[in-house]
């Protein structure tokens, strides 16, 4: 089962929590790093934070990094992992050093962080011991897709354009594999072990209370496949005819789009000019694509609160689905927070 938190308010810096629980393991995944997007969430699950991937490098997106290191600078019971675009093992490591590890003797955490281009996945490897003083190579690999797979979720980087490279993100939970348990009674055979071994795709002819049975046709007649939950998020990048019909093949089947919306449809030649989207740009491509959930994240502070809900009912008209995260929308309703006092040089 996936879980999903979008971090940061309207206007500000946003952030995506994911967490994917198969019922045995969890793995963690902060999608972006801006400013006090993390002050929402709860040390302990900071902690718990397997993997951070950066979009791209603006400060955006990154400058919240520090309350993310502060946590797990030191972390040794589980892998430190960072992400993101060409350059992301340069600015890392940089603040990595901006730092004073006087005491670093003492520390045994391990880092590992990760350039993807559209064709390879390099890594770095820095040790807290040495005072992350060297950024030892850790090997490169091809990019084909999926640059992180674990027993609970797969994840594939997508290259986007802004002005630059920027990186969407598609998590996809494994393909599910249940148990038909009106079909097992029918067998009349009790559970154990042999289904484990059955989900595993043994071959050959399975003893079963004394009686062979063909795997494959067991497996026909008890198991059960169907799709593990998805998600996708998409920012900061030019939405041109060549991209939506790339990431329209790229999210068949996402369940989620966290994607941003960054301008109304009347300033489109801003978010060309910009390498930005419009809702209904973003709109288009989520029914497009059959997304079944479309969450709209990141919008211009250009826009007052009293023009949020026309944004959205721009969107709507091309993907019903489309929605703010939950709780955005309260901010109309009561007058609740800052109004947005024009955009920031980021988001122009």
């Amino acid at each position: 089962m996936l879980t999903t938190q979008v971090l940061g308010a309207p206007t500000e810096d946003n952030a995506l929590l994911i967490t994917a629980d198969s019922g045995q393991q969890h793995t963690r995944l902060l999608l972006d790093c801006g400013a006090d997007v993390l002050r929402e969430v709860p040390l302990a699950d900071i902690l718990r934070i397997d993997h951070l991937l950066f979009s791209h490098l603006h400060m955006d997106h990154v400058c919240g990094f520090d309350a993310f290191f502060r946590a797990n600078f030191g972390r040794v019971d589980r892998e430190n992992h960072v992400w993101g675009p060409p350059g992301t093992i340069a600015a890392i490591h940089h603040r990595f050093q901006g730092y004073w590890w006087n005491h670093a003797r003492d520390l045994h955490a391990t880092w590992f962080v990760h350039d993807v281009d559209e064709r390879l996945v390099r890594t770095a490897r820095f040790e807290a011991h040495e005072a992350f003083r060297d950024a030892s190579p850790a090997g490169e690999r091809p990019h084909a897709g999926e640059v992180l797979v674990t027993p609970t979720i797969r994840v594939s980087a997508l290259p986007l354009q802004h002005h630059g490279l920027s990186l969407g993100y598609v998590v996809r939970e494994p393909e599910r594999v249940t148990v038909n348990a009106d079909a097992l009674r029918s067998l009349g055979v009790p559970p154990g072990p042999w289904l484990a071994r059955l989900k595993q795709g043994e071959a050959g002819p399975l003893e079963l209370q004394g009686t062979l049975h063909d795997s494959a046709a067991l497996r026909d007649r008890l198991l059960v496949r169907e799709a593990g939950q998805s998600a996708a998020y998409l920012t900061d990048f030019l939405l041109d005819g060549a991209t939506h019909e790339r990431l329209r093949t790229a999210l068949a089947g996402v369940g989620t789009l966290f994607v941003e919306a960054q301008y109304a449809p009347d300033d489109e030649a801003l978010a060309v000019r910009h390498h930005h989207t419009t809702v209904t740009q973003v709109a288009a491509l989520a029914r497009d694509a059959g997304v079944t959930d479309v969450q709209l994240i990141h919008l211009s502070r250009r826009y007052r609160r009293a023009q949020w809900p026309e944004l959205l009912a721009a969107a709507r008209t091309l993907a019903p689905q489309a929605r703010f995260p939950d709780g955005w929308l309260t901010a109309v309703k009561d007058g609740s927070g800052p109004e947005p006092v024009g955009p920031l040089p980021h988001d122009a």
